[in-house]
């Protein structure tokens, strides 16, 4: 089990020397720190519980200190003391966000049942944030094909090693799911999940979000910002699609995972760390590493424990599970009734070849959910979803366009009519390959070059 921490801000030592011993005896890492600046160096680069801090501080006064705690990007509790407060400064305190106050003489049963209270405040704050990510989230791995038995056995396995873990899969296979499904079964639950998405962040802003800066590093630097690693302290380090680390950044990040520390950006002291990695890729590591864009050192300390979640068009039979969950989650996300879908519609999504797996049909549930009136979903409602989209296409085709080729507006009429087709055909490529008078490869062909998609 993780030890929570504590840090006593105290100019007194023989105050800091009695509560130190009190709290490691009651099972707590304790730090301590002479003043109020000692102490805000130390949360720069640790992740703290609970702040034990002093009212009358030398230099800068604890009500100071309390400001610049409540203003850091993850701030602790904090408990005040005070060998002779008011209660005007107990209302401030408390106003800038102290859980509780202690007044000098201290009391033992006093300071370890109000410590005691403060983290368990902390930790229901943390569950309910935790609690939120998973309601929108929606962490569950739904299926029982062999492959999705097979994978849930894997991230058991995964999940109490503790070793770094690489997952393989497509958009939208869920990647960021099988990631937070690990850590929730891990030791470290109760930390942290930190997620970077390596092709979201530009390339010269990705040091600074894994890393951090101090205040004044550069010109807009007004501010520490504790890096992405630091956050993910004794949690779990989601690297998503981290096949699009640039060379420069997978040489930094390799350093910071050998060396377990890390220097942020205008920073003379490196800063420890204690994170599990797992990193995601939708591209063959191996294959960047031929062609020299991927460090293969750094593959081998990321590919420990390597996952491969299998694309949608691989596991048909999960679809039927997937639509009724996602069926039920939108009608209760959005205050509906829950609806059902008929067997001709539940056909057509078993004839579709789901190229952006699961979140594309996650995509198409919320939009029936949503559009469609009745209780069952059938498929004249594929239908009529396709003609409101094609009307609006066709009443603006002539308008606005400027510029646009010949080719370029007979391709898209062409993916347009083609993708009609299919829907009103539930799908079916040989029928709807003879409504158009061509191949069923040839229609294959016309699909995959134009990508269409089942809401195209």
């Amino acid at each position: 089990m993780i030890k929570e921490k504590i840090l006593i801000i105290d100019d007194e030592a023989s105050i800091c020397s009695s509560l130190k011993g009190i709290l490691e005896d009651e099972g707590f890492l304790v730090k301590t720190a002479e003043s109020g600046e000692q102490g805000l160096e130390i949360l720069k680069s640790q992740n703290v519980d609970l702040v034990l801090l002093d009212i009358w501080l030398p230099k800068m006064s604890g009500i100071d200190v309390l400001k610049k705690i409540k203003a850091l990007e993850e701030s602790p509790q904090v408990v005040m003391i005070s060998g002779h407060g008011t209660i005007e400064t107990a209302v401030t305190a408390t106003k800038l966000g102290a859980h509780d106050f202690l007044e000098k003489p201290l009391s033992l049963e006093k300071v370890v049942l109000t410590v005691r209270n403060a983290l368990r405040q902390k930790k229901l704050e943390d569950e309910n944030v935790l609690l939120r990510e998973r309601q929108r989230g929606r962490y569950y791995l739904i299926g029982e094909s062999l492959s999705i038995q097979k994978l849930r056995r894997e991230i058991d396995l995964a999940a109490l090693s503790g070793g770094p873990v690489l997952i393989y899969g497509e958009n939208g296979t869920g990647k960021e799911l099988v990631a937070r499904l690990i850590h929730q079964l891990s030791p470290r639950k109760e930390k942290r999940f930190v997620e970077v998405n390596c092709s979201a962040v530009p390339e010269e802003m990705m040091e600074l979000e894994l890393f951090g800066h101090l205040k004044g590093a550069f010109p807009q630097a007004v501010r520490d910002k504790k890096g992405k690693i630091l956050l993910a302290d004794e949690g779990t380090f989601f690297l998503d699609e981290v096949c699009d680390l640039s060379l420069k950044t997978q040489a930094r990040l390799l350093r910071a995972i050998e060396e377990r520390r890390f220097e942020p950006l205008g920073a003379s002291e490196p800063l420890s760390f204690d994170s599990r990695f797992i990193a995601g890729t939708t591209r063959s590591l191996r294959e960047l590493i031929a062609q020299g864009r991927f460090r293969e050192d750094l593959f081998f300390k990321l590919n420990v424990i390597p996952l491969t979640i299998p694309p949608l068009r691989e596991r048909p039979d999960d679809i039927p599970h997937l639509i009724d969950h996602f069926l039920r989650h939108f009608a209760a996300e959005y205050g509906k009734k829950p609806k059902t879908m008929s067997p001709e519609a539940v056909g057509a999504f078993l004839r579709y070849v789901w190229p952006g797996n699961v979140s594309e049909l996650m995509n198409v549930i919320e939009r029936f959910v949503i559009m469609v009136p009745e209780d069952v979903i059938t498929g004249s409602h594929l239908t009529l979803l396709v003609e409101t989209r094609e009307l609006e296409y066709i009443s603006g085709f002539f308008e606005g366009r400027e510029g646009r080729t010949l080719e370029k507006a007979r391709e898209q009429f062409e993916r347009r009519y083609i993708h009609g087709v299919l829907m009103r055909n539930g799908w079916d490529i040989p029928q709807s390959a003879s409504d158009l008078k061509v191949e069923e490869g040839q229609l294959r062909e016309k699909i995959k070059a134009l990508n269409i998609t089942f809401v195209s």
